[in-house]
């Protein structure tokens, strides 16, 4: 039924205030949905999922996570996933789909490599808050940027056509820390965007606490920071039903064209406690 729901409204313009007249949209149930069940979702379920999106017009879909099993025991079945999706992409050439993975460090690269044709852009994740990054990645910010740069530097020498998308977790506020600084968040996106050159970078909220009035905040930081808007894309989680509010926010006042959202609201994040699941696709 969601599937259904979601071909009816894939070729649906959005008409704002704004110059936005067209919206990215990125599939992130696979992972970020996936990631938080207590059940790891066989191969051939994740398949039928991903290829099932790429039918009903999901053109961007993010498919899994090259991390340790130890830590995302659901996502150690992406390799086996990616490779049956390089089958699928053979069998269906008309199909203008982009898959991405995220990708922690150089041991992440390299298996994504190893089912590159299925593998359109790799993403690197990183957060606002040090205590989140602690927990989620076991480093600091500053850490984490020497790790991301190491990754990023070289699918820009041997893997140009990879594009690099960033993700920076906690936005609004971390599950550990309280209330971030917009200012904070504004630097660390600034880093990811100049030092590990994105081309797309996700500002999420992480755990759903953000209201318009605090996304606003947020987003005039980064804007400052950036000098643009272009390039970004919002990530809300739903946990007190404002994710919607938050994404209309992001298009009417700051033309935002990229929204994050996961098919029937699936997700949640297993580093951060009451994060509840991501906006449901077939709602934005």
């Amino acid at each position: 039924e969601v599937l259904k729901r979601l071909r009816a409204v894939r070729h649906v313009r959005w008409q704002s205030s704004s110059a936005v007249s067209e919206v990215k949209i990125v599939e992130v149930g696979p992972r970020d949905g996936l990631q938080n069940e207590s059940t790891v979702v066989s191969v051939d379920d994740k398949v039928q999922l991903i290829t099932r999106l790429a039918q009903a017009g999901c053109q961007h879909i993010e498919t899994g996570s090259f991390v340790s099993p130890k830590w995302v025991p659901t996502m150690a079945n992406t390799t086996e996933v990616m490779q049956r999706l390089s089958k699928w992409k053979e069998e269906h050439p008309s199909k203008s789909v982009s898959f991405s993975c995220l990708v922690p460090n150089l041991k992440g690269l390299e298996q994504a490599l190893l089912v590159k044709p299925a593998v359109n852009e790799i993403a690197v994740f990183g957060a606002a808050s040090e205590e989140f990054s602690q927990r989620n990645i076991n480093c600091s910010i500053d850490e984490s940027m020497e790790r991301f740069r190491k990754v990023t530097n070289a699918v820009k020498q041997a893997h140009p056509e990879i594009k690099i998308r960033g993700y920076l977790s906690c936005v609004i506020a971390c599950p550990y820390q309280g209330p971030i600084d917009p200012k904070q968040v504004a630097s660390v996106a600034e880093r990811m965007m100049d030092e590990l050159s994105c081309h797309e970078l996700s500002l999420g909220d992480t755990i759903g606490v953000g209201t318009p009035a605090q996304t606003v905040k947020m987003l005039d930081a980064v804007r400052s920071a950036l000098g643009t808007t272009d390039n970004l894309a919002v990530h809300f989680h739903d946990t007190y039903g404002q994710a919607l509010a938050n994404i209309l926010v992001a298009l009417d006042k700051f033309g935002i064209e990229i929204i994050d959202s996961s098919v029937a609201g699936l997700g949640g994040c297993p580093y951060a406690k009451g994060a509840s699941g991501n906006v449901a696709t077939e709602d934005v």
